[in-house]
């Protein structure tokens, strides 16, 4: 295949000696030399713009179909057809079409989309075809070019996978008016502490003595004093909270108003902006030179759970510290106060809250998952989601050696297709339950069983014994071509070593992409989508863990649970640790054995299957589906002792582990199950916590926090309670000449009283303790107690009366 974007290097006057760098962001235009290519990067140099100039963009046509394309091309200026030795999916040969500009091969693509003519691969934008071609991720070595001092123009670049940047952060937060006027900008990194306010200083303000205070007389100064910080002191990346949906959207407001660019950008350029695909009203910002980062995202990539997201609670969770201001509702009210009589307090407050980011980013070690992420998927450190983008990266460039070009999306129907292997549960109170699971599961029955969108295709020409291993539901995949089970298998050694490194975040980021993989192919909108694929993983997942439970009840114990992976084991009596980890290892070592030498003697294949021991629950419980005698599914608590000693419940879709429940009934559930985990009696507990709740004693505990995933008016009919809370708050805002709150979604606060529920800031009716009683407490506690011949209303009720 001819290697799209390559260049003839002789006779440029090469003057740029080797050195290592990492890509922030890429870049690309068509110009009348043709298609440029922009990488920013940060080197140990500093920052280094690379440009690669005259590139060629290359798509794919069937080969058939040549005489209908050349026509249509003939006028167009700087486009070549060359054929190839490449094929599609149904082993039709295909041309190679080349492009001088990549808008050309847009252009045309929407030209034979009319006369029923693919283009294959014509989506892949110049950047991404030059790193992925060359099986670069993010880190890169530079080689060649010409070197002016702030410009490489046409160096090579080779993948670098060991080097790692130092990136340069700042941390920026806003302040606004309840209407969204800017009121103050701060800045946090670069060794820097700077605040921007409107206005001139009250008359109690001071000078700081530990960061910059500058005045600002309108709010084209302020724009113009933070695109001069920006110049000035050039970060890496830029974080925050809600930085672009809220930050960065209101300072390019007050820009445009102002009529001055939002020049964040390395070079003076101007952040850009462009829309989500689906997501309506959801923005990007990308930013020349710089990565744009937002906490809440990052944090969700690292798949960090909380249940809000909001900065005071992340902050208290992972610091201990929470925002200057903490009374959400007197927040806005306390800024506005501050602007007008207290400006100093204000830039403080301000930031304080970049601090608390730079500070969360430090804990969560976020900077290591990104950097690490963008070195495994090829995905730019600052795009979050993306698994089928990166499995495109990986998978492509592979696949054309081959000799293969990848299939449109669309190319096949939607279908369904089974999911995850849940076992069906046996409900009760255990002594010893073991879990043993299989390591990345899917990502191992790939590896074994030679899972690959090729392989599928190749083991359907010439289905025999010697050349393809049989699938499920009739289908077959070449034992010699494929692509997928290798990018696994360096992917899982990768881990490994990263493992035995102790590097977690690298460690974290390979087990995501691997685990990806098996999703990725039944997602609609992946090229490589097709349902036979997906049931090849899944179903053999179902086979396995099947088999596993007869393995391991062959040996004498009782399976009462499985999921997915995981493999729920009643041990029959209770097992010191010690003990428990013995049996346990034992038997993922027969089940291990079992599964090489059946793959082997059967399909002639290795076994990459690894069963492996989790945890030991001292004491499990497995609920009924409420109201039924049903075992649930995906919900369970069981004790366990940490390495330290400590005892410890974990709670698995239970009341504990869900944010729609109260504080009230999420304590109580605590101190419920660790008596009756550890044998202690519950009676009194029970008693006394339902009669402080009647006594009011635990009323801060009564707060439901649900949030609203839609418009308020967009909830007509079987209004919920917290939409009628939210409904109550805006009123009370609404008289009080308050911004309302909750018109367009967001998180509400609310209790129920006898009015039914009232919002936190509005509470004006008595509190309904019997709902708490009814709908909260006896839930929980029956779910436990009931399994033990006893219940709510029999702790609590004596001769038909209550206590």
């Amino acid at each position: 295949m001819r290697q799209a974007n390559l260049r003839d290097y002789q006779g440029l006057d090469v003057t740029q000696s080797l050195q290592q760098g990492f890509i922030l962001t890429r870049h690309w235009r068509d110009t009348s030399a043709g298609t440029e290519i922009e990488f920013w990067l940060v080197t140990d140099h500093g920052p280094k713009k690379v440009r690669l100039t005259s590139q060629t963009c290359v798509a794919f046509a069937h080969a058939g179909q040549r005489t209908e394309i050349e026509p249509l091309v003939a006028g167009m200026s700087g486009i070549e057809i060359q054929p190839l030795t490449l094929k599609t999916f149904q082993q039709e040969p295909v041309i190679g079409v080349y492009s001088r500009h990549y808008r050309q091969l847009t252009t045309l693509e929407k030209a034979l989309k009319d006369r029923d003519i693919k283009l294959y691969e014509v989506d892949i934008r110049p950047p991404e075809r030059y790193m992925m071609e060359r099986f670069i991720t993010a880190s890169v070595q530079i080689e060649g070019g010409s070197d002016d001092g702030s410009v490489i123009v046409d160096c090579k670049l080779k993948p670098a996978p060991e080097y790692r940047p130092a990136l340069r952060a700042v941390s920026l937060d806003i302040e606004t008016s309840a209407h969204g006027d800017l009121y103050s900008i701060a800045l946090e990194g670069c060794g820097e502490r700077q605040v921007y306010m409107l206005g001139s200083a009250t008359g109690a303000d001071a000078a700081p003595p530990d960061f910059h205070l500058d005045y600002c007389e309108n709010h084209k100064q302020m724009i113009e004093r933070l695109n001069a910080w920006f110049k000035k002191h050039d970060p890496d990346v830029v974080i925050g909270w809600s930085l672009v949906q809220f930050d960065l959207r209101i300072l390019q407001s007050h820009a445009d108003k102002c009529k001055v660019p939002l020049a964040l950008g390395r070079g003076g350029k101007s952040v850009e902006w462009r829309g989500h695909g689906t997501k309506e009203g959801y923005l990007f910002a990308p930013t020349a030179g710089r990565m744009i980062v937002d906490g809440i995202d990052a944090l969700k990539a690292a798949l960090w759970s909380f249940p809000s997201f909001s900065l005071e609670n992340v902050s208290r969770t992972l610091l201990g510290e929470g925002k200057a201001i903490d009374n959400p509702y007197d927040r806005m009210e306390e800024i506005e106060r501050r602007f007008r009589e207290d400006k100093l307090a204000l830039a403080r407050y301000n930031l304080k809250d970049c601090e608390l980011v730079t500070r969360i980013f430090a804990k969560a070690k976020l900077f290591e998952f990104l950097t690490e992420r963008a070195n495994v998927t090829g995905l730019q450190a600052d795009h979050f989601g993306g698994s089928i983008a990166a499995f495109s990266h990986h998978y492509l460039p592979r696949m054309h050696r081959e000799g293969y070009v990848a299939p449109n999306v669309g190319e096949i129907a939607q279908s369904s297709f089974p999911g995850g292997f849940v076992m069906d549960s046996r409900p009760g109170l255990y002594d010893s339950v073991i879990v043993l699971d299989f390591k990345s599961l899917y990502a191992s029955i790939i590896r074994t069983f030679l899972v690959d969108p090729i392989g599928l295709v190749e083991g359907a020409l010439a289905p025999d014994s010697e050349t393809v291993v049989q699938g499920v539901n009739g289908t077959f995949f070449s034992r010699h071509k494929h692509c997928l089970p290798a990018i696994v298998t360096q992917l899982w050694e990768r881990r490994d070593e990263a493992k035995r490194q102790k590097n977690e975040p690298l460690s974290q980021v390979l087990k995501l992409l691997m685990n990806s993989f098996c999703g990725v192919l039944g997602s609609p909108d992946c090229r490589f989508f097709n349902p036979e694929l997906v049931s090849a993983v899944t179903l053999r997942g179902h086979q396995i863990m099947r088999q596993t439970r007869l393995l391991v009840e062959a040996d004498g114990y009782e399976v009462i649970y499985g999921d997915t992976d995981s493999i729920f084991i009643w041990l029959k009596k209770r097992h010191t640790e010690s003990a428990a980890l013995d049996v346990g290892n034992r038997l993922a070592d027969t089940v291990n054995q079992w599964w090489a030498h059946h793959l082997d003697q059967t399909l002639g294949l290795q076994n990459a299957l690894e069963l492996e021991f989790d945890i030991h629950y001292q004491r499990f419980f497995m609920p009924t589906i409420r109201g039924a005698d049903q075992g649930s599914k995906k919900r369970y608590a069981g004790l366990v002792t940490k390495a330290d000693g400590r005892e410890e419940i974990i709670y698995r879709g239970l009341e504990t582990a869900r944010s729609d429940w109260t504080p009230l009934a999420q304590q109580f559930q605590q101190g419920l199950y660790m008596r009756v985990f550890k044998l202690e009696p519950y009676d009194e507990f029970v008693r006394d916590y339902a009669r402080k709740t009647l006594n009011g004693e635990f009323d801060d505990l009564l707060i439901y926090r649900k949030r609203l995933r839609r418009q308020l008016v967009d909830y007509q009919r079987n209004v919920p309670p917290h939409v009628r809370a939210a409904r109550i708050a805006d009123q009370f805002n609404a008289q009080r000449q308050r911004p309302l709150q909750y018109q367009n979604g967001g998180w509400i606060n609310y209790v129920m009283t006898l009015n039914g529920p009232e919002p936190t800031e509005a509470i004006e009716s008595r509190i309904d303790y019997d709902h708490y009683l009814t709908h909260q407490l006896q839930p929980i506690a029956d779910a436990i107690l009931l399994p033990m011949n006893d219940s709510f209303k029999n702790l609590t009720t004596a001769q038909g009366k209550l206590f």
